[in-house]
């Protein structure tokens, strides 16, 4: 079992290592403009997320059931999700790469994290091994990921429209970076509520309600009415710019508080 352990934490240290090496590159090639650089960073997180993933169903394996039961699991398995769908993303969107500069740092922050709370073997009760609580947690985690992307556009978008637009010209048009964070907003949206129906439908199978307004439950619709009016306010009332990306941020910050926070 301590091998095992140690193989779990070497392989995930060692995704850690690509993906700060992929950081620095993508940064330099982004922020000097340089595109052989750039293709390096993106290159250098696949091998990366290799290793991540294989560390996940190693862990798997270890436990018995997915990554989603403590804090080392969630945030790995986050770090995962986010990072795979990024890279996904870019392959049919390649002016997306300039959020590489922020989702790389990320992507190791949470995997280093989630080392630090030491990983654990905890038993697994049999309700919590449906099918329909492993759609929740997937769809989850899809819709932080692509929160996550959105927030970045969002905080690119205020920040190249600032007092010195000049010194941030290796980004996007401010125009490109409203809309990405527009289209990853829906996206998660929709993600969202797949999510609370996956998880509401798992809630009436083990418990026999749908819903008990639980603090995770009620945050959970908060957070999902506050995303619907970020896309209400853009699509029927013509909310663009620095004020959708503030709300946006607002939006991101309780879908942190929603996953991570609350009991």
């Amino acid at each position: 079992m301590n091998s095992q352990f140690a193989l779990v934490t070497g392989l995930h240290w060692g995704a850690v290592a690509f993906y700060v090496i992929a950081t620095i590159c993508a940064a330099s090639g982004i922020i000097f403009a340089n595109s052989r650089l750039e293709r390096y960073g993106m290159y250098s997180a696949i091998p990366g997320l290799v290793l991540h993933g294989i560390a996940l169903l190693v862990w798997w394996r270890m436990v018995g059931h997915g990554p989603y039961m403590d804090r080392f699991e969630i945030l790995s398995s986050n770090a995962w999700v986010m990072l795979a769908l990024f890279l996904l993303a870019t392959r049919f969107y390649p002016r997306l790469r300039s959020a590489a500069i922020a989702v790389f740092p990320a992507t190791f922050f949470l995997v280093a994290l989630g080392l630090f709370f030491r990983p654990e073997i905890k038993n697994l009760p049999a309700s919590y091994r449906g099918f329909w609580l492993i759609l929740h947690i997937i769809f989850y985690k899809i819709s932080f990921a692509a929160t996550l992307i959105a927030v970045t556009f969002s905080l690119f978008y205020l920040i190249s429209t600032g007092s010195r637009p000049r010194r941030y010209s290796y980004l996007p048009g401010p125009d490109v970076m409203d809309l990405y964070a527009y289209r990853f907003a829906g996206f998660s949206f929709t993600f969202w509520v797949i999510g609370m129906l996956a998880g509401s439908i798992w809630a009436y199978q083990s418990l026999n309600m749908f819903w008990s307004w639980e603090p995770v439950q009620i945050w959970s619709l908060v957070t999902w009415v506050v995303f619907g009016l970020y896309l209400h306010m853009r699509r029927f009332y013509g909310w663009a710019g620095r004020k959708a990306a503030w709300l946006y941020i607002f939006c991101f910050l309780l879908a942190v508080f929603s996953l991570f926070v609350t009991p």
